[in-house]
């Protein structure tokens, strides 16, 4: 692909400021990745002006072209445009996250506003508006991944308010800014909370499932859970409530500005779900199987309680509460399975995890993963790695941050610093990607050992990073990972499977003193256990996707009730209320919660799950069904992977998801499998 004259006559045109900022030069560094140590905190900012500047001069250009719109003068010549921009916040939004210090947060307090009316300067451009619609109503003759990154950006306008009035679009702006800075500051709050936590319990919040399975102590455990469960609900200065409620004000304010009755239905208008009810069906079929099999789960726990009772540990009529939960599943666990945490994580150091994630990809896909110390890092925890593939070519750079910090949000989470595109000399552009994740660092007593959750975890997120290396596209906006959210989780899931196949473990599950292989039998029961206990996991999963659902389906009306007394206490307990009767409502059993609680639910109020956390199960539908065409055709089919690599993977968002999946599958998937692949049919 060639970048076009007026392109070229925009850069032409374009001064460099006269400070020195790195991110001004071209990186002479190895695969043109961020040369962290030369970064300052005080580049940020310049650059992203700059960067503004240069991608609004660029959208003008392609305005003031005399020529009729056509894909390589308007939406390629969009595609190239705004490189300067892209690459400082590539790096300044992923340290804003892992290396979130008071003045990073600052920072981005500042930059985030910018960044956002500069998007809807640009979405909400009549004039490039009318360019985007003459191509997409044209019958110029398109790839397949054109026409799908025309459409993307067609909707793109529609969906920021392009056709509004003049009063519409400023308000729409306005709503937009506003919630950039809220969500930013639930974020921040959150990490606030997350580390006055650890000073309440000496915990961290990612090592809160491990504790509350192996303190015997109740009262301890009780504690735990309501300094864990209250997070942002606290009535302090990290309170979360006020902002939910702004936020979803603020939302539902901006659907109905493009004659949406809720933020649910204007959020799923592009996703595979499409309609809020399809969604409501799906997951209150999963909550009904999973509450079935919980009832089950409390009966064993109790009766062990019981047993503690009886040996006076316990005062008679002890019932399993909400702190219970993971301490008395351990037990049923050991009882049933004859597995402890404690025989398996000495397996799992953290190096070894990391080489059996790499090997998977290896085994499946033939991509090799080798050390790059020649690449900088931003973070002494952090390691970088070359990724290639089967003939030697580069797919992209890697970054591994694995451990937890102070300044580093929670969670566990892939991200591009460079996005996969074609430049405009026809250039593939390899990414850079890293994965993060909260696993618990060194000791002087021990290396990291993980859990089996956290081994899950480390291929989850691999799986994203395969998506965005293996892809094969030449535009940004369909390139990797930009696909539908409720799309876009089936290959991390999907990675998940070979976690603990034997043929993966042999190469990597070697106990972290002796050397020796994890035996058959220790597999064999980890791969038993890891259908159990699922009525809880995946009913705190889909009760949290039905809160969120819930909240994102109210209209303005329904709103107005929470801030009847506008104090913080009143917020605070109409937020409760409203949960517990969501909780009620749902079928929730009274000793699970939801995997996440409104003010600490950070995914569908600062990191772009709202109306969409039910995505995890949505896309554990396809990934259990195509996993179940890999059994079926053998694990290690070349083809089958070299299928699911090219139909799926290299495509990105280059076509609609279900067409994808029909065209490799040659059905739909079955919604059946998800219940079968987690014990719940």
């Amino acid at each position: 692909m060639k970048r076009t004259a007026l392109i070229l006559g925009v850069f032409a045109m374009i001064t460099s400021c006269a400070q020195k900022n790195v991110f001004f030069e071209e990186w002479d560094t190895p695969y043109g990745t961020a040369p962290f140590s030369r970064i300052s905190e005080k580049d940020y900012l310049p650059a992203v002006e700059e960067g503004i500047k240069q991608q609004k001069a660029e959208i003008e250009a392609i305005i003031a072209c005399p020529d009729a719109p056509t894909f390589e003068n308007t939406v390629a010549a969009y595609e190239l445009s705004g490189a300067l921009l892209a690459k400082v916040t590539g790096v300044f939004y992923n340290l804003a996250e892992s290396d979130a210090t008071p003045s990073m947060q600052a920072l981005e307090e500042n930059i985030t506003p910018l960044v956002t009316a500069a998007d809807d300067e640009i979405f909400m451009n009549d004039a490039f508006f009318e360019r985007i619609k003459a191509v997409y109503e044209g019958n110029e003759d398109l790839t397949r991944e054109q026409r799908m990154v025309v459409k993307k950006l067609y909707e793109r306008f529609v969906r920021n308010g392009v056709a509004l009035d003049e009063a519409g679009k400023a308000r729409f702006k306005e709503i937009n800014a506003r919630l950039a800075v809220l969500s930013q500051t639930f974020g921040n709050n959150l990490l606030a909370e997350n580390n006055a936590f650890k000073e309440a319990t000496g915990i961290t919040v990612s090592a809160y499932p491990a504790y509350m399975s192996s303190t015997a102590d109740r009262a301890a455990r009780e504690k735990a859970f309501r300094a864990y469960s209250s997070r942002g609900n606290r009535g302090n200065e990290n309170d979360n409530n006020a902002i939910v409620l702004e936020i979803m004000k603020l939302r539902t304010e901006k659907a109905a500005l493009l004659g949406y009755g809720s933020s649910a239905e204007y959020l799923l208008a592009d996703k595979m779900a499409a309609k809020p009810g399809a969604v409501d069906v799906f997951l209150g079929e999963i909550m009904a199987s999973s509450m079935k099999k919980a009832k089950e789960e409390v009966y064993d726990m109790q009766k062990i309680m019981d047993e503690d009772v009886a040996a006076g540990l316990l005062p008679a009529g002890s019932k399993i509460e909400p702190w219970d939960w993971f301490y008395y599943a351990e037990k049923v666990r050991k009882a049933k399975y004859d597995l402890d945490e404690e025989e398996t994580k000495p397996y799992f150091q953290v190096d070894s995890v990391r080489k059996g994630v790499f090997y998977a990809a290896e085994k499946v896909y033939g991509v090799k993963v080798t050390p790059a110390p020649e690449v900088e890092v931003y973070n002494p925890a952090v390691t970088a790695w070359k990724v290639e593939d089967a003939d030697g070519s580069l797919l992209g750079i890697f970054y591994c941050d694995y451990f937890s910090r102070d300044i580093k949000r929670g969670g566990a989470w892939m991200n591009n610093f460079r996005e996969q595109m074609v430049d405009a000399s026809g250039n593939d552009i390899r990414p850079v990607i890293v994965n993060c994740c909260n696993f618990p660092p060194a000791t002087e007593e021990a290396p990291s050992l993980l859990t089996v959750d956290e081994v899950q975890t480390a291929f989850h997120e691999f799986g994203h990073a395969l998506h965005g290396f293996l892809t094969k596209c030449h535009y940004i906006t369909v390139s990797g990972t930009s696909v539908a959210r409720d799309f876009v989780e089936t290959f991390s899931q999907f990675n998940e499977n070979w976690a603990f196949e034997k043929e993966i473990l042999s190469r990597y599950a070697h106990h972290y003193q002796t050397g020796e292989t994890i035996p058959d039998a220790l597999v064999e029961k980890i791969n038993n256990a890891l259908k159990f206990n699922q009525g809880f996991t995946t009913g705190e999963l889909c009760a949290a996707s039905i809160l969120d659902m819930r909240w994102h389906e109210l209209d303005a009306a329904a709103l107005e009730p929470f801030e009847s007394d506008g104090t913080t206490e009143g917020r605070s307990a109409a937020v409760r209320a409203f949960e517990d009767k969501v909780c009620d409502e749902m079928g929730l059993i009274e000793e699970i919660i939801p995997r996440y609680r409104t003010t600490y639910f950070n995914h569908i109020f600062n990191s772009g799950y709202s109306a969409g956390y039910y995505s995890y199960l949505w896309s554990e539908v396809l990934e259990r069904d195509a996993f179940e065409k890999f059994v079926a055709d053998g694990l290690y089919n070349p083809e089958t992977a070299r299928s699911f690599r090219e139909t799926f993977l290299e495509k990105g968002g280059g076509e609609e998801p279900m067409t994808l999946y029909r065209s490799w599958r040659g059905a739909d998937p079955d919604p059946a499998s998800l219940l079968r692949g987690r014990g719940l049919e």
